[in-house]
C-alpha cells in the first residue's frame, strides 16, 4: 500500500516538475494523472495484478476522505462572499458554459469511441459495419 501512494505522490511531483520546467498552464496534479495513466496503459501487457490492487486500494481510501479536501474550498467561497456577489454573472457564465462545453465533448468523445469500436468489432467478425442513425 505504501509503494501505490508513493507511485501516486511521484507521478504528481513528476507532473509538478514538467509544468514548472516547461512553464505549462496545465495543474501538475492533470498532468500526473496522465503520467499514471500512460503508465497503466504502457505496463497492462505485463500482469501486475498487485500493484493495481494496491493502488485500487490507495484511491479508494484517498475517495473515502474527499469530502474533507473541500472543507478548505467551501471556507474560501464564504471567506469571498463580497467578491462572489459583484462578480456573480461571469462566474455563473463560467460554470455553466463550461458544464455545457464539457458535457458535448464527453458526448462526441463517447460517440466516436462506440462508433469505433463498432466498426472494428464487425471488422473482426467479416460483417459490415451499421451505420449509426445519428
Amino acid at each position: 500500500m505504501l509503494s501505490a501512494f508513493l507511485i501516486l505522490l511521484g507521478c504528481q511531483l513528476l507532473g509538478d516538475v514538467i509544468r514548472t520546467a516547461m512553464d505549462l498552464p496545465i495543474p501538475g496534479a492533470v498532468i500526473g494523472m496522465f503520467l499514471l495513466a500512460a503508465m497503466l496503459v504502457l505496463t497492462a501487457r505485463r500482469p501486475r495484478a498487485a500493484v493495481l490492487v494496491s493502488l485500487s486500494r490507495v484511491a479508494g481510501t484517498l475517495i473515502e476522505f474527499l469530502g474533507l479536501l473541500l472543507v478548505p474550498a467551501g471556507v474560501g467561497v464564504i471567506a469571498e462572499k463580497g467578491l462572489l456577489t459583484m462578480q456573480w454573472l461571469p462566474i455563473l457564465a463560467a460554470v455553466v458554459g463550461s458544464t455545457v462545453l464539457g458535457t458535448a465533448v464527453t458526448g462526441w468523445v463517447m460517440h466516436r469511441a462506440i462508433a469505433s469500436r463498432r466498426k472494428s468489432v464487425a471488422q473482426q467478425r467479416g460483417a459490415p459495419a451499421r451505420k449509426n442513425p445519428s
